[in-house]
């Protein structure tokens, strides 16, 4: 009796069945359903179009609750809705078509970032520091060091999926334990920690793009740079690292159980994954110099109190020339200890092969920037019409009114962020459907854009690692395979559903302990509250 217990559970978790596995496969079911994001803004932006003509026919409008002399506020103090569909909005679309895809915030500061990161990257300097970081950590610190390695990875976007979960894997294996167990630690820090990181990465100004865009439909002088959640995401790092491996060690790992090499598609005695080399260690040193050195010219630009880079008239680092131009400083940051380590380690020998760097990268961004294109369009005609004021007006009222506008309606917002983000897996795609919309509410309720991207950042990345949706799932789902043959979808969710329930409770305490009961800034002159 015991022995066919023990079948049917074994089954059970092998074809997981149950309320949750319906709910992920409805998830998944609809997420299948939904056009290819760029189809998507295409059809959203056409809708916009078509519902403007509607509600300005019946001269829908609301009342503008900014004060009277607020900067764009109208004289009768209404928000009416501007129709598109007729001949004065066509001519506005197809004369503003191009600037509105060039004057797209994200656009420019993503490419500039990731030309820094693209040498970074190709001369070898990044993966050669993750593979020191994780095969030199000891036996005791191997999950947090595989976790922490993770979060660290999203600087170089696609990194960590390619290098780092395999690496994981074999590490683990190597060690004696369940392979599986080093895939879903370093998953779950690649892909659920993806917002969390010591540095600035090319996410930041991406995101602070769009949510600048969106806060200028409360306020068009407001004002969000890349730099306004690192203070949070700094800590976050140190959080989502020790869950990843508490989860890892005490919840994921004892569930696997002891690893049968039998069921692997591979030869597990084949796998090799070398340590870094005397000339890599060398080039991995000089570059950490050479980082350090730039630190240090920067430092004594905005150190002292007459800093070139502080701000000219208050002195102070808040609105200074250093934070508004941080997308430069990440470029320098990452390009030079690239071509540093890529020069002393050989892979870079001149200027060409840094071209080259960034020509690849730049080539590899054409989806990206096909996407910014209708992305833009959609943000642009969602302000020109008044759609998202008035919706964020109304939403407004009903939060007051249902009494949701304290800080308890970051609960909600994050849950809602992170179920939006099992059927639309693009964390660029999902804020700039969802910022217009949500940005202005929660101003009108007093909360800062910067916080508000804070929150929105936790619920993006804690369900990536159970979304079908999500760009890579189907890669960890095949280097899973490769240990267990016969490993399916809804085994791979099962084992990361753990990280993705702890991270988003964990996390969300954090935003509230951090924010609301320390009172501390979420980044370099971010605010917590908006006052108009």
């Amino acid at each position: 009796m015991q022995d066919a217990n023990d079948q049917k559970k074994q089954t059970s978790q092998e074809n997981p069945t149950g309320w949750f596995s319906r709910f992920l496969a409805t998830v998944e079911w609809l997420g299948n359903l939904l056009p290819h994001p760029i189809t998507l803004f295409a059809l959203l932006a056409t809708a916009i179009v078509i519902i403007s003509g509607v509600l300005g026919y019946f001269d829908v409008s609301v009342v503008d609750p900014r004060p009277l002399d607020a900067k764009g506020r109208a004289a009768d103090g209404m928000i009416q809705v501007v129709s598109l569909f007729n001949a004065e909005g066509l001519q506005r679309i197809v004369t503003h078509l191009v600037t509105n895809f060039t004057g797209f915030a994200p656009l420019g500061t993503v490419l500039v970032a990731l030309l820094g990161v693209s040498v970074a990257e190709h001369s070898g300097l990044l993966s050669t520091a993750m593979r020191a970081m994780v095969m030199n950590a000891s036996k005791r610190m191997v999950t947090v060091v595989i976790v922490l390695a993770g979060i660290l990875s999203n600087t170089a976007s696609e990194l960590g999926y390619v290098v780092l979960i395999p690496l994981a894997a074999m590490i683990f294996h190597s060690l004696g334990r369940h392979p599986l167990a080093g895939l879903a630690a370093a998953f779950a820090g690649v892909s659920g920690g993806y917002s969390a990181n010591l540095l600035l990465g090319t996410v930041d100004p991406l995101l602070s793009g769009i949510t600048e865009a969106a806060a200028h439909m409360i306020d068009q002088d407001y004002m969000v740079g890349p730099e306004v959640n690192w203070y949070f995401m700094f800590i976050s790092t140190f959080l989502v690292a020790g869950l990843g491996a508490f989860v890892t060690e005490k919840i994921v790992e004892p569930r696997l159980g002891k690893y049968d090499p039998s069921e692997a598609s591979i030869e597990l005695g084949k796998q090799e994954m070398s340590a870094p080399t005397a000339i890599e260690k060398k080039a991995l040193r000089w570059a950490g110099v050479s980082f350090a050195l730039l630190c240090a010219v920067l430092a004594l630009t905005i150190v002292p109190e007459n800093g070139i880079l502080r701000h000219p008239e208050t002195g102070a680092v808040a609105g200074s020339p250093f934070l508004k131009g941080i997308v430069a400083f990440i470029f320098i940051t990452f390009a030079v200890p690239g071509f540093v380590y890529g020069k002393i380690a050989g892979t870079m020998k001149n200027d060409k092969d840094v071209i080259n760097a960034m020509s690849k990268s730049m080539g590899a961004m054409g989806l990206y920037i096909t996407l910014v294109f209708f992305a833009a369009q959609f943000v642009a005609f969602f302000n020109w019409t008044n759609l998202g004021t008035v919706l964020a007006v109304k939403g407004a009222e009903l939060i007051q009114t249902i009494g949701l506008d304290g800080p308890g309606v970051f609960v909600f917002f994050i849950l809602m962020c992170g179920m939006v983000n099992l059927s639309l897996g693009s964390a660029s795609a999902q804020w700039a459907v969802t910022a217009p919309i949500f940005v202005p509410m929660l101003m009108l309720v007093g909360f800062a854009p910067e916080v508000i991207q804070a929150a929105y950042r936790i619920g993006d990345s804690v369900t990536n690692v159970i979304s079908p949706m999500m760009s890579y799932f189907g890669l960890i789902l095949a280097i899973a395979a490769q240990y267990k043959k016969d490993l399916g979808m809804g085994t791979l969710i099962a084992t990361m559903l753990p990280y993705s329930l702890v991270f988003m409770v964990g996390w969300t305490l954090l935003f509230y302990v951090w924010v609301f009961l320390l009172g501390m800034p979420v980044g370099p002159g971010a605010e917590t509250y908006y006052t108009g």
